[in-house]
């Protein structure tokens, strides 16, 4: 698995939630994953239900085997600040210039250097090692920017890169795209079994392979569960509404007179046999577009019983059985 794995998708498909699983499938037997959320949103803290993140990298939970996972919850400002520390050793002049608005008037007026800050900080945990030269963290997961802006959002630092064509801004720009268009990353997206998120995601993958970033693999998630199959469909839609009518009335449903209300169980339950058949038939469809992107596909299901930290654990159960660790 690539060391930067970067987790984007529709609004509404889950990809904060996919991408705290992963980190969670990536953590296990001692390993260690460190967690980013780049939008501000505190859904990481949520899902781990822990107070919000500050800007600082904190452990929020164990994995099975022993493993960790770190989170931080990025802050242009802040990272600007780091920024200037690094290359310029600013000191409290850095902070002196925060105090004055002046990077906040920056990170605004220029949102491409937003974007530059909040990826060179990802790629730099990728690269940080140990004083016993070990990387620090086994894996990063960053919980990205939606779809529509997530080929814009990895790649601003190429765009940068050659406005800036000298001094460290440009060496910084290079730096990170070298991270991000290497085999160390790989660029998930999210999906449900749905036309417009199937059909975002498709456009994603090509304009992410356009610029040559690495897309990894594409992940449904809140399959619903197979209630029925082939057959029963079919049985379903040959069946005579007098015989299922027997049928119902013969197994004790709907009042024990011949025919009795059973005769009125038959319609509502025809229909939700309908309905189902043509939502099968509609995410059967959306199955076969996402396999005609030539990328390994990964289902995840709907947890009857909502999200919270179990649920969390249970994904990235299935997250590790289907290879994703």
């Amino acid at each position: 698995m690539s060391r930067l794995q970067v987790v984007s998708g529709k609004g509404g498909t889950g990809k904060t939630t996919v991408a705290a699983a992963l980190a969670l499938a990536l953590a296990t037997e001692g390993k260690r994953t460190l967690l980013v959320e780049v939008e501000g949103r505190q859904g990481i803290a949520q899902l781990f239900e822990t107070e919000a993140l500050p800007y600082e990298e904190r452990k929020i939970a164990v994995a099975p085997g022993g493993g960790e996972v770190h989170a931080l919850a990025m802050d242009p400002e802040l990272a600007l600040l780091d920024y200037l520390q690094m290359f310029y050793k600013l000191g409290g002049a850095g902070r002196a210039l925060r105090k004055l608005g002046a990077i906040d008037f920056a990170t605004t007026v220029a949102p491409g250097l937003r974007d530059v800050l909040l990826t060179g900080k990802a790629c730099e945990a990728v690269r940080r090692k140990d004083r016993a030269g070990r990387f620090v963290y086994d894996h990063v997961v960053m919980d990205a920017p939606p779809t529509g802006r997530i080929t814009r959002f990895l790649n601003v630092n190429d765009e940068v890169a050659g406005l800036a064509r000298i001094g460290p801004v440009h060496n910084q720009a290079q730096a990170v795209m070298r991270v991000l268009k290497s085999p160390q990353t790989a660029v998930h997206l999210v999906t449900l079994l749905e036309e417009m998120p199937v059909q975002e995601t498709a456009d994603g993958i090509a304009e992410l392979r356009a610029v040559r970033l690495p897309v990894g693999r594409i992940i449904v998630n809140m399959v619903r569960p197979a209630v029925l199959d082939e057959t029963d469909l079919e049985l379903v839609r040959a069946v005579e509404r007098s015989s299922l009518a027997r049928s119902l009335g013969a197994a004790g449903l709907g009042g024990a007179r011949r025919g009795g209300d059973a005769e009125r169980l038959v319609d509502p339950l025809l229909e939700q046999a309908e309905e189902y058949a043509e939502r099968h038939a509609l995410e059967q469809d959306q199955r076969a577009a996402l396999g005609e992107l030539g990328l390994p596909l990964h289902e995840l299901p709907l947890l009857a019983e909502g999200m919270d930290l179990a649920g969390l654990y249970e994904l990235a159960t299935e997250l590790r059985k289907q290879g994703l660790s």
